[in-house]
C-alpha cells in the first residue's frame, strides 16, 4: 500500500500528458455517445420491452428517456467537480468510470418489459449520467493541470471536440446497433467502459494538490433541487395539456418553473456567505470566465435545436420523399448529419492549437459566426432540399462549433486558479448540458406552437381527400402536434399512428390505403406547416448564436500565459492562492 501512495504521488513523466489525454478523451466520447445514443434507438428498445411510447400517457416515458440523462448530467457536475477539487481530481474521475461500467452492464440486462422495463432503463440511465457527470467535471481539470500553456488549447481541442462529436457520433452508432438488436446499444459501452476504468485506474495520477474541506450541504441541495425542478417542467411543459399542444399553462409546469427559478435564487444567496461554496461565483468576476459560459449555454442552446430539428427534418419529411422507409429512417438520418461531425473533427484541434497562439477570441467569435450564418442558409433551403448545399451548411455549422468550442475551453479554464478547475470545470459542463436540456424545451415549443397553427387543417383536408370519413380525418387532425412529431422522430409512420394500422385503414380502398401509407403523402402534407415552424427555430437559433459571438468577442484580449511547471499559479491575472482577479488582457 505504502509502495502505491508513493507511486501515486510521484511526479509523472514527460509522456504522462499524452496519456491524460488519450484516457479523458476516451472518458468524455463513451459519456457523450450515450447521452444521445438512445435517441436514433428508441423505437427498437420500446419494441424490445413490448411498450408503445405514442400511446396515451406514454409520453413520458419517452421524454424521460432522452431527458433524464441530460438532467442528471445537468445538475451533478458543479458538485463532482467541486468533490474532485476537494479529494482529488483523478479519484473523482476514476470512480465515474467505475460507476459508468456497472450501469451499462445493468442498462443491457434489463428483465421486465412494458411500463417497468421502462423505469428500469430511465433510472439506470440517471446513474450511468452519474458516472459520466464525473468523467465530464474532472477531465478538463486533469488535462489542464496535465497540459503546459502553450498546449493546453490543442489538448482541450482534442477533448472537447471528442465530446461534442461523440453527441452525433452516438446518432449513428445507435441507429446501426439498433438494427442488431436493441440491447447491444448498451453493450457497446461495456467494454470500453471496463477498458478505461481499468486504464485510468492503472496510468491516471494525481498532479494538483487537492484541497480538503467543508461540503456546501445547503448550496448542495438549493442547486440540485432547484435546477432539477425547473428542467423537469420544461420536460413536461412540451407535452399536450388539456386542449392545447404544449403545456406551459398547466399549473404544475408553472409552479415548477417559478420554483425552480426561486430555489436557483436561493442558491446563489446561500453562495455568497458560506465560507466554502460549492458553486464559486467569485469565479464571474473573471471577464474571460463569465463571457466564455455565457456563449457556451447558449451555443449548446442553439446546437441542441440544431440536432432534433434536424433529426425530424430528415425523418420526417426529406428522407421518405426520397424512397426510404420511416423505419430506416433513423440510421439514415445519422448517416446523412455526418458532415456535422467532421466539420467538428477538422476544426477543432485546429483551432485550439492556433488559439494558444492567438488566443481564444478570435476563433471562437469567428466560429459561432459562421454557425450563424449556417443557420441562415438552411432557412433559405426548401424542405426538400438539394443534397449538396445541405451537408455544404452542415459542415459550415460543424467547423464554426469546433472552432469556437476548443478555444472556449481553453479560454475558461485558463482563467481560473489551479485548486478552482475541478469546480471551473463543473460549472462549465453545468452551462453546456442545461443548454442542451433548454434547447428540447425550447425548440420542441417553438416548433410544435408553429406546426399547431397550420397543420391540423391541412392534415385533415388531406385525410378527407383521400377518403377517411369526415368524423376520423378531424379526430386525427386535433390530436396534438407532439404526437406526430414524435412519431416521426421516432421513425414511425405518422399517418399509420395516427389512423391505425387496422380500423380506419382496413375499410379503405387498397389504392387509397397504399397511397396514405407511402412514402410522399404524410411529407408533402406537413411540407408547409412544417417550414413554417422550421423558420421560427432557425431564426431564434441564429439570434442566439449571433448573441453567443458577442459574447465570445467580450471576453478580452489574448495574454501570452507561459507558466514554469511547479508555479503554475503563479501567472499574471491571479494571486497563487487567493481568489481569481480581472486580467489586464481582458480590460
Amino acid at each position: 500500500m505504502t509502495a502505491l501512495r508513493a507511486r501515486a504521488s510521484a511526479a509523472p513523466g514527460p509522456g504522462y500528458k499524452w496519456v491524460a489525454l488519450s484516457n479523458t478523451t476516451l472518458g468524455v466520447l463513451i459519456a457523450t455517445m450515450d447521452a444521445s445514443i438512445v435517441i436514433i434507438s428508441l423505437p427498437a428498445i420500446f419494441r424490445g420491452i413490448g411498450l408503445d411510447p405514442l400511446a396515451p400517457g406514454n409520453i413520458g416515458y419517452l421524454l424521460w428517456m432522452i431527458l433524464g440523462y441530460l438532467l442528471v448530467s445537468a445538475v451533478l457536475v458543479v458538485v463532482l467537480g467541486r468533490l474532485g477539487d476537494m479529494f482529488g481530481r483523478v479519484r473523482i474521475y476514476n470512480l465515474g468510470f467505475l460507476v459508468f461500467a456497472c450501469a451499462s452492464v445493468a442498462l443491457s440486462l434489463d428483465p421486465f418489459r412494458a411500463a417497468a422495463g421502462a423505469l428500469w432503463l430511465i433510472l439506470w440511465r440517471m446513474v450511468q449520467a452519474f458516472g459520466g457527470s464525473m468523467l465530464t467535471a474532472n477531465s478538463a481539470a486533469i488535462l489542464t493541470d496535465a497540459f503546459p500553456a502553450r498546449q493546453r488549447g490543442m489538448a482541450l481541442g482534442v477533448n472537447q471536440i471528442t465530446a461534442l462529436a461523440g453527441q452525433f457520433l452516438g446518432l449513428l452508432a445507435g441507429g446501426l446497433l439498433a438494427a442488431v438488436d436493441w440491447r447491444a446499444v448498451f453493450w457497446l459501452s461495456v467494454p470500453i467502459s471496463v477498458t478505461g476504468t481499468i486504464w485510468s485506474y492503472v496510468s491516471l495520477r494525481e498532479t494538483a494538490a487537492s484541497r480538503r474541506g467543508r461540503i456546501d450541504w445547503l448550496g448542495n441541495a438549493t442547486f440540485a433541487s432547484g435546477a432539477g425542478i425547473l428542467l423537469a417542467a420544461i420536460t413536461y411543459g412540451i407535452q399536450p395539456y388539456g386542449g392545447q399542444a404544449t403545456g406551459w399553462t398547466n399549473p404544475w409546469v408553472l409552479a415548477g418553473l417559478l420554483g425552480g427559478v426561486f430555489l436557483l435564487l436561493v442558491f446563489c444567496l446561500v453562495e455568497n456567505r458560506v465560507a466554502e461554496p460549492m458553486f464559486r461565483l467569485a469565479l464571474f468576476r473573471v471577464r474571460a470566465f463569465a463571457a466564455g459560459n455565457l456563449a457556451a449555454l447558449l451555443a449548446a442552446i442553439a446546437r441542441g435545436g440544431l440536432q432534433f430539428m434536424l433529426i425530424i427534418w430528415l425523418q420526417g419529411i426529406w428522407l421518405p420523399l426520397h424512397g426510404y422507409d420511416f423505419a430506416d429512417t433513423p440510421l439514415w438520418a445519422g448517416i446523412f448529419m455526418l458532415p456535422l461531425t467532421l466539420g467538428f473533427l477538422l476544426a477543432g484541434p485546429v483551432s485550439g492549437h492556433l488559439s494558444d497562439r492567438f488566443g481564444a477570441r478570435l476563433f471562437s467569435t469567428t466560429g459561432l459566426l459562421l454557425v450563424a450564418a449556417s443557420f441562415v442558409g438552411l432557412l433559405t433551403l426548401p424542405v426538400d432540399f438539394a443534397y449538396g448545399p445541405f451537408a455544404a451548411l452542415l459542415f459550415l455549422s460543424g467547423f464554426g462549433q469546433g472552432m469556437f468550442s476548443a478555444p472556449n475551453t481553453s479560454s475558461i479554464m485558463g482563467s481560473v486558479p489551479s485548486q478552482h478547475r475541478g469546480v471551473a470545470s463543473g460549472m462549465r459542463s453545468t452551462f453546456q448540458n442545461s443548454g442542451t436540456a433548454l434547447s428540447i424545451g425550447v425548440f420542441f415549443s417553438l416548433m410544435i406552437s408553429g406546426l399547431a397553427t397550420s397543420l391540423p387543417s391541412a392534415l385533415g383536408d388531406g385525410l378527407r381527400a383521400h377518403g377517411v370519413p369526415a368524423a376520423a380525418a378531424q379526430h386525427a387532425a386535433s390530436l396534438p402536434p407532439v404526437s406526430t412529431l414524435f412519431a416521426t422522430f421516432l421513425g414511425n409512420n405518422p399517418v399509420e399512428h395516427l389512423l391505425g394500422s387496422g380500423g380506419i385503414l382496413a375499410h379503405l380502398p387498397a389504392a387509397q390505403r397504399q397511397a396514405l401509407t407511402g412514402h410522399t403523402f404524410f411529407p408533402h402534407l406537413v411540407s408547409g406547416p412544417f417550414h413554417h415552424g422550421l423558420t421560427i427555430v432557425f431564426g431564434v437559433a441564429a439570434g442566439m448564436a449571433l448573441v453567443s459571438a458577442l459574447a465570445s468577442a467580450l471576453r478580452g484580449r489574448h495574454r501570452l500565459p507561459e507558466e514554469p511547471a511547479a508555479h503554475r499559479d503563479a501567472r499574471p491575472g491571479r494571486t497563487p492562492t487567493g481568489p481569481p482577479v480581472e486580467d489586464r488582457g481582458s480590460r
